[in-house]
Order: C-alpha cells, then sequence, then structure tokens
C-alpha cells in the first residue's frame, strides 16, 4: 500500500489498521491511544454544547475489537495502550501508566490510564491540558482527543531502546512526532484522511529540540512520580 506520507523517521498510511498491519514487521513499540467506545463525540456540557468536538461523527461509538488490539500487540516487542482500562481481554499487567491531567474542578476526567507489558512500577505523569495550561509548543488542539506532546516523549522513554514505533490509532500523530523528535522511527494508521494531512504537516514541522536526543527519566518536579 502507498504510504499517504512518508520521510526517513516516519511513514503514515491512510486507512484501516486492520487490513495494514498484517502487511508490516515488527516493532519495538506499540504506543497508541485508540477509541475508548465511550461516546465522547456525544458528550456535552452544562450549556449542551459538545466536549470534545465540532460535530466530528460517532468517532467514539465503539472501542476496537479485542482481536485488533491482539494483532497490534502481536507485531510488537512492548505495548502502551491508553484508555487500556476500557479494553476487554488485556492480560493482567503492573505497569500501568497515569496520565494526572490537572482538569480542576469541572466535570472532566481527572486523569488516563494506559495499560501496558512493561516490566516496571506504576508510573504517574503530571501535565495540564486546559485550556491555556496547556504547555506543549503544539498544543493547540488538532484531534478531539489529541494527547500532549510532553506524554508521548514520556511514553517513548519507558519503552527503554525501542526504535521503531507503531500507532494504528494515529489521529494528528502526536505519537509520529515525538518518535521523529527523539530520532526514533514512527508507521501511522489513520482512516481519516483530514487527520493524515494534518499529521503530514506537523511531520514537515522543524524539530525545535536541540539537546540530546536520548529521553532521561522523568523527576517528580519534571512530571515523573513512581507509586
Amino acid at each position: 500500500m502507498k504510504p499517504y506520507y512518508q520521510d526517513d523517521a516516519v511513514t503514515i498510511y491512510h486507512g484501516d489498521c486492520r487490513e495494514i498491519v498484517p502487511g508490516l514487521g515488527r516493532f519495538g513499540l506499540l504506543l497508541t491511544d485508540p477509541p475508548y467506545g465511550i461516546g465522547a463525540h456525544a458528550m456535552t456540557l452544562g450549556n449542551g454544547r459538545r466536549k470534545l468536538d465540532r460535530g466530528d461523527g460517532d468517532w467514539d461509538a465503539a472501542a476496537p475489537a479485542r482481536w485488533v488490539l491482539d494483532m497490534c500487540r502481536e507485531h510488537t516487542e512492548s505495548a502502551i495502550l491508553w484508555g487500556g482500562n476500557y479494553f476487554e481481554g488485556l492480560p493482567p499487567a503492573r505497569g500501568w501508566l497515569v496520565w494526572d491531567k490537572g482538569t480542576g474542578e469541572n466535570d472532566f476526567a481527572d486523569a488516563e490510564l494506559a495499560w501496558t507489558n512493561l516490566d516496571t512500577v506504576v508510573k504517574k505523569f503530571f501535565r495540564s491540558w486546559v485550556g491555556a495550561n496547556a504547555r506543549d509548543r503544539d498544543a493547540a488542539r488538532q484531534h478531539p482527543t489529541q494527547k500532549p506532546l510532553a506524554l508521548m516523549n514520556w511514553c517513548i522513554g519507558l519503552a527503554g531502546d525501542a526504535q521503531t514505533i507503531l500507532d494504528p490509532f494515529a489521529g494528528s500523530c502526536t505519537t509520529a512526532r515525538a518518535a521523529k523528535d527523539l530520532g526514533r522511527k514512527c508507521v501511522c494508521i489513520e482512516r481519516e484522511e483530514r487527520y493524515c494531512e494534518i499529521g503530514a504537516r506537523r511531520m514537515q514541522q522543524e524539530c525545535l529540540q536541540l539537546t540530546d536526543r536520548t529521553p532521561e527519566p522523568a523527576t517528580a518536579e519534571q512530571g515523573g512520580l513512581e507509586i
């Protein structure tokens, strides 16, 4: 299948991961944020406005089938699945990740959870992601459930020396942007063409990271805590 976008570090496919992943090789890390199937596309605020999008359809009507996630995991050595608490059939794990979103006093979730097969204790990352408090250089929301770039950088650092990364539910390709900035290679798959285009534009941005590309473990002050 011809890539939608490709450079020396990142390949983006526009299509269905169920059809594309079986034709790919193995990767060092599966790092992805699939739909949770909680109907986030239809959630509303007190004023009746939608919380997360402006009419993007039913993108969060259902979570991926168990066999789809199993297939993706079979192509990787390590795995980090955001929203893992919503997916049935994942093996027991001790290395859960917690993203403390610094939400404040509102009805949004205070944190999100990621299932992993990493041999580590539960770890916590703090990064505010609410309006003006979002601190990433590309903090402007380009996808309804976009994750902070710093969060994906942290995840890649936890996975050790994984040089190749797979994100089969890529959205606006934050995983790929983090991988590219850290000198890793990434393959992304996204079924909505508009997000493939957003991802392609993000890959063409100049990397602003001027220091050593190897991510260091986060300290409590930097956003990482062990539990």
